[in-house]
């Protein structure tokens, strides 16, 4: 029986490193060996395949277990964490969600519903971040103010200049 970490973050400006240090410290503490830890760069937003859920899935065999820092770390919706946790419970694989505290490895009502419940705040709080950078946005289009990275070759034509100015 082996023990795989899965680590996603949604963007480059995010650090794997977190999410591994809380990983092993976990681990060490509930006497675990990480054997594999899968690790992405990705959206959820983004299938499968892209986010190595496949390749996860294909590394786990009956009696396995997975460790994740949160089970939003699966999957964006709802239902597709739901899918995902069912299909691995059916095939015998251990989830272990560090942050929700949830050690599941049976296929329960109990389980279920804890599932579910911690998915969908996941899954409100996402959209309720989303909903409060969409009315910023807005407001500062409002206000005026020009949003997005500006036209043409102003900053190489400013660096350049700063260039010039500088050896001379």
């Amino acid at each position: 029986m082996k023990t795989i970490a899965y680590i996603r973050v949604s963007t480059n400006k995010q650090d794997v490193n977190n999410q591994k240090l809380e990983l092993y410290e976990y681990a060490r503490k509930k006497e675990l060996t990480i054997d594999d830890i899968i690790e992405t760069q990705i959206s959820s937003q983004k299938d499968r395949l892209k986010r190595r859920i496949d390749e996860l899935l294909s590394k786990l065999s009956d009696g396995d277990t997975i460790i994740i820092t949160e089970i939003s770390r699966l999957g964006r919706s709802t239902s597709e964490v739901l899918h995902l946790i069912n299909e691995m419970i059916k095939s015998k694989i251990r989830i272990m969600a560090i942050k929700q505290r949830l050690d599941l490895n049976k296929d329960n009502l109990s389980s279920k519903i804890i599932v579910t419940i911690f998915s969908l705040l996941a899954e409100l709080e996402r959209d309720l971040v989303s909903l409060r950078t969409k009315e910023a946005l807005y407001a500062k289009k409002i206000q005026g103010i020009k949003l997005g990275k500006p036209r043409g070759p102003f900053k190489k034509v400013s660096l350049i200049r700063i260039l010039n100015e500088s050896t001379n």
